[in-house]
């Protein structure tokens, strides 16, 4: 069983997690945000295997650079995004300054496909993609535990207004693919507290 470890980043408290077998001091890292100097911290003597990019909005891409060459870890993106890391105007990181610095990372190592199975800390992670919010927007699947990004929210969902968003594709990629899983699956979404998609298939009014 892995340790779960949530750090809220940034300026839109963006939700980073770190998944980590303590007792070997290694893990992997979901979505690092904006000042990610707290996860830094806590990762100073542990060996990161990958960071994992639910998508590649700024809030959620703005640590990656600084982790990434601090650990000589590898970057794993889905393909519709993978020219939003080099460019901060894809990344919205230059359309509002006044939250920081245009954001710019080198491209991933690897790319994630609907139902690729990723191998990491001995435990297997299913790539979901789950486009609406984002073209490329993938959903990890680790047991019963889901991180989806800025897909599902706890009682909300995530917006669409944004370039490349679509609301029915966000509302296919829910119902069609994250309320398929069992009621018990915990979701950690990208903003906010964690849910269940039981929870979200009964009480959600967007769904």
């Amino acid at each position: 069983m892995l340790k779960i470890e949530t750090f809220s980043l940034g300026p839109l408290q963006t939700n980073a997690y770190l998944l980590s077998r303590p007792e070997e001091n290694r893990g992997i890292i979901i979505d690092p945000g904006m000042k990610p100097g707290s996860l830094v911290r806590r990762i100073a003597d542990m060996q990161i295997e990958a960071i994992l990019l639910t998508h590649a909005h700024f809030d959620h891409i703005g640590g990656v650079e600084e982790i990434r060459k601090l650990k000589g870890c590898s970057v794993y993106i889905h393909d519709l995004e993978a020219d939003w890391l080099t460019n901060p105007k894809k990344n919205g990181s230059a359309r509002w300054p006044e939250l920081g610095e245009p954001i710019v990372a080198e491209p991933a190592e690897y790319a994630l496909d609907e139902g690729q199975v990723l191998d990491f800390l001995g435990v297997k992670l299913k790539v979901m993609h789950t486009p609406g919010h984002s073209p490329g927007s993938v959903s990890f699947l680790y047991e019963k535990h889901l991180f989806g990004g800025d897909v599902l929210f706890k009682m909300s969902v995530g917006r669409t207004d944004l370039p490349g968003g679509n609301m029915n594709d966000l509302l296919d990629s829910i119902q069609d693919k994250l309320f398929e899983l069992d009621d018990d699956v915990t979701v950690y979404p990208g903003h906010g507290a964690k849910t269940t998609i039981g929870f979200e298939r009964e009480n959600n009014p967007y769904v």
